[in-house]
């Protein structure tokens, strides 16, 4: 899978899915602040990547991910 798909993934469910607004979807973004990502969505969003990509995302590795495009960053290494 390449960056640009990932990218297109992501943000699909996070328009998608969790309803947020994709105008503010940029790879400087902040997940939280600029996004609106809160606590529930994350719990979401573990469940929407185990399904899309495969693999379970662990809290400790998600600590210093805080902009879209980081949390591209983490699941494109993961892939690997």
């Amino acid at each position: 899978m390449t960056r640009k798909e990932i990218e297109e993934t992501v943000k699909d469910f996070l328009v998608e899915d969790l309803e947020l607004n994709e105008e503010k979807i940029k790879p400087e973004a902040l997940l939280k602040e600029d996004i609106g990502v809160d606590s529930l969505d994350f719990v979401d969003i573990v469940v929407i990547v185990e399904k899309k990509f495969g693999f379970k995302i662990k809290a400790e590795e998600m600590q210093n991910v805080k902009t879209f495009s980081q949390f591209c960053d983490y699941i494109e290494q993961r892939l690997k």
